[in-house]
């Protein structure tokens, strides 16, 4: 047994792959190999000699295996190390360059109406842009005859013939949001409500699918003094300029009452568009007084209480600031489009640094 010791530690010793090891292995440990065989053959000895070789045959074969185990664990090693030395990088150089996303100047413009808002004390609300008839039209003073209740203006969702109520819309508006609010949070309030809506139209100024945010503030003593001075205060930050001038034209909603259309002075040098300057004027809104109507539909007296509304389309005023001259361009995922128009994710808009940077 001494020379079978010293032939497999040698030959564990000399295994310069794994492959060889257990090659090794097999030879002495296998089902054949000699250390196996040699043990093989207590069974056909007397049991005092059984005993003396059974103890000296379990030493030697304990013996090789930690060798070969032993061996395995450095081959392995051995390896490994080759192998991090081979595919070795330096982790202290730049990483590749990535293409990065930017902020689509829809999603820019909702960050800066919220940030002029909430600095005049509003909060943002939101709703489903799937409406009930009621909040969509009846709560907002607006009549079964009226033309927005027509299919040709309206998205109408799918009801069963057998179901005697009015079909749910697609929202045409985000007044329903402002229903809800008042509903839900009482008065006095003050809250804008951006977000999607719908109406059946296209061209280059409309999409069936386009962005809105509207505006109620309620209280006892409001007035259209003050819608004036909240609009020419949001005007004046939203396109940083440190004067514009508003013209009110008497208009007609059905859920306000007086109602006017707001105009801004503009100009447009070199095809370059300045607000606040110049003699011409460029319709950007609607709004009022909100009707006693619709302040009783949301559970409001309206001898006790009153409110001013407004409403902007955000792709309209959007494109005015960054003179992007195709609505449609707004819904086309254009890559070179939003890396043109797009904002940095990073530049978030704030009043004291800048909306746009």
């Amino acid at each position: 047994m001494t020379n079978l010791r010293g032939k497999y530690i040698e030959a564990v010793a000399g295994a310069s792959s794994e492959a060889a090891l257990e090659e090794v292995r097999l030879a002495a440990l296998g089902k054949k190999g000699e250390i196996s065989a040699l043990m093989a053959t207590l069974g056909k000895m007397d049991p005092e000699a059984r005993k003396a070789a059974g103890a000296a045959m379990n030493l030697l074969r304990d013996e090789i295996d930690a060798a070969l185990r032993a061996r395995k664990a450095a081959l392995s090693d051995a390896a490994l190390d080759a192998r991090l030395r081979a595919e070795w990088l330096d982790v202290t150089l730049p990483a590749r360059p990535r293409p990065r996303g930017t902020i689509h100047p829809v999603s820019q413009v909702m960050e800066e109406l919220t940030a002029i808002f909430a600095d005049m004390g509003f909060s943002v609300a939101e709703g489903p842009q799937v409406e009930s008839d009621w909040y969509n039209f009846d709560a907002l003073n607006i009549p079964p005859e009226h033309p927005a209740r027509q299919e040709h203006d309206t998205f109408f969702m799918h009801r069963d013939p057998n179901d005697p109520r009015p079909p749910h819309v697609l929202r045409t508006h985000t007044s329903p949001v402002q229903i809800r609010a008042v509903v839900d949070q009482g008065v006095p309030l003050r809250v804008i409500a951006p977000g999607r809506v719908y109406r059946m139209d296209m061209d280059q100024t409309h999409t069936p699918m386009f962005h809105q945010v509207e505006g109620i503030a309620i209280d006892r003593d409001i007035s259209m003094a003050n819608l004036k001075w909240t609009l020419e205060e949001f005007c004046r930050a939203f396109f940083e300029v440190d004067k514009v001038e508003l013209r009110f034209r008497a208009s007609h909603f059905p859920f306000t009452e007086p109602s006017a259309e707001v105009d801004i002075r503009y100009s447009n040098v070199g095809g370059q568009l300045r607000i606040g300057e110049g003699d011409k004027w460029m319709e950007i809104l609607g709004s009022g007084m909100m009707h006693p109507k619709v302040l009783a539909a949301a559970g409001v007296d309206p001898n006790e209480w009153q409110g001013f509304a407004f409403g902007v389309g955000i792709d309209r005023i959007a494109m005015l600031k960054y003179g992007i001259p195709d609505l449609r361009a707004f819904f086309e995922s254009d890559l070179r489009w939003l890396r043109h128009y797009g904002f940095s994710a990073l530049d978030m808009p704030d009043l004291a640094g800048g909306l746009s940077r």
